[in-house]
C-alpha cells in the first residue's frame, strides 16, 4: 500500500479525531515513523491482532480495534450468536481497558449482547467464562508476555479455545472486508446499558472458576501436613495473576505466600522489568532476591495475563535456585499427574496427553511409560483445545494434560488455554508433595532425568522488525525449503518435515508421506541420536524462531550437545 497516501489520508479524514490527527502530524518530518505505520494493515490472523499501540493502519489503537470488531461482529450475525453474546476480559496493559470497551460497544451497536468484566481478568478465566455462559465468542485484550508497547487482541469462540480452522480463516475475511472505517459501527455506552446489551461479569464468575480448580487438587493432606513449612514467592509481574494465585493458594491451605511487593500492583509500562516475560531470567531479579530473605521452597511468575507460568526451585546439593525452562516445569507436572492417577486409579484407560510439536520428546518417554496416547499438535495452544472439544464429542480420548514449550500448560478441563493459575497452584501442591519426601523440585526434576534422559531443548530467535524484516524472514524460509540441509553439524538429517507442503520425507528412502496437520509455515528436522530442530516464523511478535532438542546421559553432556546443536543451526542459516 502506498503508505505516504494513507498517511495523508488519516491527518485529513473526518472519520479520525483530532487528537489523532494531531499526533501524527507531529511525526510529519520522519520518514521511516511513517512507513513503518501506514507500510500495511495490522493483519488479523489467525491469534487476532499484536501490534505496537499508536495511531496508523499498522497500530493497535481504537480505529484498527474497532474496524476488526466490526469483522467480527459481521461473521457473528451470519452465525446468528447476537443473543449469546460475547464475553470479554482484559489485562493490565496500557490501553488494555479502553480497547475492552471500544470492542464492546461496537458489538452493541451491531446488536451483539457484550458481557465484560468488570476489572482485569486472566486469560484462563475468560475461556472459562465463554463456556460458563454460553457465549458464541470471547475476546481478551492483552499482548501476552510483549514489551510495553505492545498490545493485542486474541478472539476465542465458542467452546473457549482461540479461534480454529475453518472459522479462522472465516472471520479473517470478514475483518478484511471492512475496508473502510466509516463502516465501523459504535453507540454510546449509557444506551447500550438501557438496551440490555452491555453487561457486567462480576465476583460470581471468580468464584466459579476458583471452585473448579480447587477440584484439581490430588493430594489436599498433604498440603495441610506441610503447608506451615513451605514458603511460595509468587509475582505477577504487573500483570492480572495477583489476585487469583493467592486466592487459590489461600483456599487450598498455603498459609506463607509472598508476593514480590514491586510488582504486585497491574502497571501497564512494567516499571519493573525490561520485558514482562517468565521466560526471561532477568524478569526474576526481585522474586529471587525475596525468596533468597526468606528462605522460599519455590518462585513463580506468571506473564500479564496469566496464561504462562516460570518457576525457579533450590538444588538441595548447592542451596542454588534453578531455572526450569517450560518444557521442564510442564513435565514435572505431568510426571505427577500421570503417576498419582496411575497409583490412585483415576487415570482413564483412553487418557490423551498432547503436546505440540516443538516441545520436549521427554513427553513422549513419560506418556509411553504410563499408557497415554501422545498427540502432538502445531505450536499454538488453540490446537490443544481443539483437541479437547474434539474429545468432548466424540469420547475417543480423554484429556489428561496438555502443554508447549513456550510456558504454558493446562491441569483441568475447565478452560481452553493456557492456564497460569492453575500451573501455580499444581506446582505449589508438587513443592509440598516432595518435601514431604525430603526433595525439592528441582531434586525431583533429576530423579525425572535420570528415569527418561537428560532430554534438552532449546531456542534461538532472530528478530526481524519491519517491512525489511518481513522479508529476510520470508527469504530464509524459503531458502531452507528449496535447499533442504543435510545435516545440522554432526547430526544427520534422517527425516524432513515440510507442514506446509504437508510432506515428511525420510532422507534415508526418499519416501513420502503425508502429515496429518493443518498447515502451517513450519519446517521440522528429525535428526540422528533422538535431536531434532525446527524452524517457524512467529505468529505474533518480528522473529523467526529456531527451535532443537537433544538427548544426553548427563545434565553436562546435554547442555554441552544443545549448544553445538544451536551453533551448527545458525551457521546453517548464514
Amino acid at each position: 500500500m502506498d503508505y505516504k497516501k494513507e498517511y495523508e489520508s488519516w491527518c485529513n479524514n473526518p472519520n479520525f479525531d483530532q487528537a489523532t490527527k494531531q499526533e501524527l502530524i507531529s511525526i510529519k518530518d520522519n520518514e521511516e515513523e511513517i512507513k513503518d505505520r501506514f507500510y500495511k494493515n495490522l493483519e488479523f490472523g489467525t491469534a487476532g491482532l499484536r501490534g505496537i499501540i499508536g495511531n496508523g493502519t499498522n497500530r493497535m489503537n481504537k480505529y484498527t480495534v474497532t474496524k476488526a470488531t466490526q469483522g467480527l461482529a459481521n461473521f457473528i450475525i451470519k452465525e446468528n450468536g447476537q443473543a449469546r453474546g460475547v464475553a470479554i476480559s482484559y489485562d493490565s496493559r496500557n490501553m488494555s481497558k479502553e480497547f475492552s470497551e471500544y470492542t464492546a460497544l461496537t458489538l452493541n451497536a451491531n446488536g451483539i449482547k457484550t458481557y465484560i468484566f468488570n476489572q482485569l481478568r486472566p486469560v484462563p478465566e475468560l475461556s472459562y467464562a465463554v463456556r460458563k455462559l454460553g457465549c458464541i465468542a470471547g475476546i481478551m485484550i492483552t499482548a501476552s508476555h510483549n514489551p510495553p508497547k505492545y498490545n493485542g487482541y486474541k478472539v476465542y469462540w465458542e467452546d473457549g479455545a482461540q479461534i480454529v480452522a475453518p472459522k479462522d480463516k472465516q472471520i479473517i475475511e470478514e475483518v478484511n472486508n471492512v475496508t473502510d472505517f466509516s463502516m465501523v459501527k459504535t453507540m454510546k455506552k449509557e444506551e447500550a446499558i438501557k438496551d440490555g446489551l452491555y453487561n457486567i461479569i462480576g465476583n460470581e464468575m471468580d468464584d466459579s472458576y476458583i471452585e473448579e480448580l480447587k477440584k484439581l487438587v490430588i493430594h489436599p493432606e498433604i498440603i495441610k501436613e506441610v503447608e506451615k513449612d513451605i514458603k511460595i514467592v509468587y509475582t505477577p509481574l504487573h500483570g492480572t495473576g495477583n489476585i487469583p494465585v493467592r486466592r487459590i493458594l489461600s483456599e487450598i491451605g498455603f498459609s506463607n505466600v509472598y508476593v514480590v511487593p514491586e510488582q504486585e500492583k497491574p502497571d501497564g509500562n512494567f516499571p519493573t522489568v525490561e520485558y514482562p516475560n517468565p521466560e526471561d531470567k532477568k524478569a526474576f531479579k526481585l522474586a529471587l532476591e525475596l525468596a533468597k530473605k526468606i528462605d522460599a521452597d519455590i518462585v513463580t511468575a506468571t506473564d500479564p495475563d496469566a496464561d504462562r507460568l516460570g518457576v525457579y526451585a533450590k538444588d538441595s546439593k548447592t542451596g542454588e535456585y534453578m531455572a526450569f525452562t517450560g518444557n521442564m516445569s510442564a513435565m514435572l507436572i505431568a510426571e505427577y499427574i500421570l503417576s498419582r492417577k496411575k497409583e490412585n486409579g483415576t487415570l482413564p484407560q483412553n487418557g490423551a496427553f498432547i503436546k505440540s510439536i516443538v516441545s520436549t520428546n521427554l513427553a513422549d518417554a513419560i506418556s509411553k511409560n504410563y499408557g497415554t496416547k501422545l498427540i502432538e499438535v502445531l505450536t499454538g495452544f488453540k490446537y490443544i483445545g481443539e483437541k479437547m472439544t474434539e474429545f468432548e464429542k466424540t469420547h475417543e480420548n480423554e484429556y489428561v494434560f496438555g502443554f508447549e514449550e513456550s510456558y504454558g500448560c493446562l491441569v483441568g478441563n475447565h478452560a481452553r488455554d493456557k492456564d497460569g493459575i492453575v500451573a501455580v497452584m499444581m506446582l505449589s501442591e508438587l513443592a509440598a508433595y516432595y518435601k514431604k519426601q525430603g526433595l525439592t523440585l528441582w531434586d525431583q526434576m533429576i530423579n525425572i532425568y535420570e528415569k527418561y534422559g537428560y532430554y534438552k531443548e532449546g531456542i534461538t530467535s532472530i528478530t526481524m522488525e519491519g517491512a525489511d524484516g518481513a522479508e529476510k524472514i520470508k527469504k530464509i524460509m524459503e531458502d531452507l525449503r528449496q535447499n533442504a540441509p543435510k545435516e545440522f553439524g554432526n547430526y544427520k538429517v534422517t527425516k524432513t518435515k515440510d507442514y506446509k507442503t504437508s510432506i515428511c520425507k525420510d532422507m534415508k528412502t526418499n519416501e513420502e508421506t503425508k502429515i496429518e496437520l493443518p498447515q502451517s509455515n513450519v519446517l521440522y528436522y528429525d535428526l540422528e541420536n533422538d535431536a531434532w530442530c525446527c524452524a517457524r516464523p512467529s505468529g505474533t511478535e518480528p522473529k523467526i524462531k529456531f527451535y532443537m532438542g537433544i538427548k544426553g546421559k548427563s545434565m553436562q553432556e546435554a547442555d554441552e550437545m544443545l549448544e553445538k546443536l544451536k551453533q551448527a543451526v545458525l551457521e546453517t542459516i548464514k
